[in-house]
């Protein structure tokens, strides 16, 4: 069975505790990115789900600088992010790019600043690469508890206000008329929402977090119409994602030139651009018309 495994998964991959580390959370943050991100996506906040992604590389340079895990950086600065946005205009239609490019250009100035101290100071050489791309082979064992914890505490929060999330999500003035109070959603909604991007960073970092938020999600909107189906196709799609983009990252190992592997942050990314382009092509070819 082994040698027609090895094609496939190169040698050691099912007795590497740094690959059953890095599946147990790749998995548990593509459940939760798909259930997230399909309301981000029929929300139109893909953007305030990248800027809170970016604001992350803020908190997850300070918390190399104070020597502790980049998770719990990824996740205080989310909540702050989330907060600021929230505070300063984010339910108003109009405020929302302002709010969020505000939040987002000051926490890139603090992010530029934490690395620089990094690197200066502490000689922490590999914290731009882990903050801003993602290191999930080498996120230590003991990070899985509390990936498990935020998952579980995400999908909590999404389950409680589905339904108004939902209402709210495509109609506002609906909302409003059946009295859902549109701020107390949001205020629900961004919280899942800045737990999905801290999760997503740890993961592939900052700068491409959303990629996993984003990207499954957006394929399955194109693909299905109900929401529960759009939610079970994304997290399907993000798993097979990240399974797919670990076992080519730990194959890489062994391609030219041998020992220096390419990161998972890449395989993801190109993989679901490769859904989203595959997803589109689907739906015109339903849509094309029948020759008689």
């Amino acid at each position: 069975m082994s040698r027609f495994l090895t094609p496939v998964f190169a040698p050691g991959f099912f007795t590497s505790g740094q690959v059953h580390t890095a599946l147990e959370i790749g998995v548990a943050v593509s459940v939760v990115s798909a259930v997230v991100g399909v309301f981000t996506v029929i929300r139109g906040q893909a953007f305030a789900g990248h800027a809170l992604a970016d604001i992350g590389a803020s908190g997850g340079s300070a918390a190399f600088l104070a020597g502790v895990g980049p998770l719990w950086g990824f996740l205080v600065s989310g909540l702050g992010g989330a907060t600021a946005m929230e505070v300063i205009g984010i339910q108003r239609t109009r405020g929302r790019d302002l709010a969020t490019g505000i939040v987002l250009g000051a926490s890139l100035g603090l992010a530029a600043l934490f690395l620089y101290l990094d690197a200066t100071y502490r000689s922490t050489t590999g914290a731009p690469v882990t903050v801003l791309f993602g290191s999930l082979f080498f996120v230590p064992a003991s990070t899985v508890p509390a990936v498990i914890v935020l998952s579980v505490l995400a999908l909590a929060a999404i389950a409680t206000v589905q339904r108004p999330l939902l209402v709210s999500s495509l109609s506002p003035e609906l909302a409003a008329g059946r009295g859902i109070s549109l701020r107390g959603v949001g205020v629900v909604y961004l919280a899942a929402l800045a737990l999905a991007v801290a999760l997503s960073a740890l993961t592939i970092g900052a700068i491409l977090g959303t990629a996993l938020l984003i990207g499954p999600a957006a394929s399955a909107v194109r693909l299905v119409h109900r929401p529960a189906r759009a939610v079970a196709l994304a997290a399907a799609l993000g798993t097979l994602t990240t399974v797919a983009a670990i076992v080519l990252a730990y194959d890489s190992y062994s391609w030219p030139p041998r020992g220096r592997g390419w990161p998972v942050s890449f395989f993801v990314v190109t993989i679901t651009l490769a859904q989203y382009l595959l997803a589109g092509a689907v739906v015109r070819r339903s849509h094309r018309p029948v020759r008689s």
